[in-house]
């Protein structure tokens, strides 16, 4: 079975959580440096490999304060665990342009299964003759299970942040 390379184009990719503060707000952060790369079979994504690793420290909430709070041992710990590493195990077609994607997702030396819902965008041919395919990626973990636990209780008993954390990646990718 022939297949296709594929790297991540930073130029055109995000990576972005969310995750409710004080449990009536949603606040939007994002990773600025990533790598990644795909194989995938001639005509669709099923039972292809995706690959990325992301720069823990490249975090930002648009606030410093929480920024610098998020890199500490609190969070995630960026100098001692500087990367979050998410490896496919299984893509799975589920309709036209709608896929499953079950990975192994790292951070802070533990390791979980995560399953994302994936949209495939389609390909196309940029002005430099460049292939491209277009890939929206979406959702969610607990942050304790990856020992992101700090929190605090507010006034009436709910909590700062909440565990669900929310997770929305646009890739776009250039075939090699």
């Amino acid at each position: 079975m022939s297949t296709k390379k594929w790297v991540i184009d930073n130029a055109h990719s995000e990576i972005q959580f969310k995750v409710k503060h004080l449990v009536i707000s949603t606040v939007t952060g994002s990773f600025k440096e990533f790598t990644g790369e795909a194989t995938t079979p001639e005509d669709t994504f099923e039972g292809g490999e995706i690959n990325l690793t992301i720069k823990a420290s490249s975090i930002n909430t648009n606030n410093e304060q929480r920024d610098g709070h998020l890199r500490s041992p609190e969070f995630f710990e960026t100098d001692k665990y500087p990367d979050i590493v998410i490896k496919s195990t299984s893509i799975k077609q589920v309709s036209d342009d709608d896929y499953t994607i079950t990975a192994e997702l790292t951070m802070k030396e533990t390791t979980k299964t995560v399953e994302f819902k994936a949209e495939y965008g389609g390909q196309a041919t940029d002005g430099y003759g460049n292939t491209k395919l277009g890939l929206e990626v979406t959702g969610a973990l607990m942050r304790k299970e990856f020992g992101l636990n700090w929190n605090a209780v507010i006034e009436g008993g709910g909590l700062t942040v909440s565990e669900e954390v929310k997770l929305v990646a646009h890739l776009q990718f250039i075939q090699q």
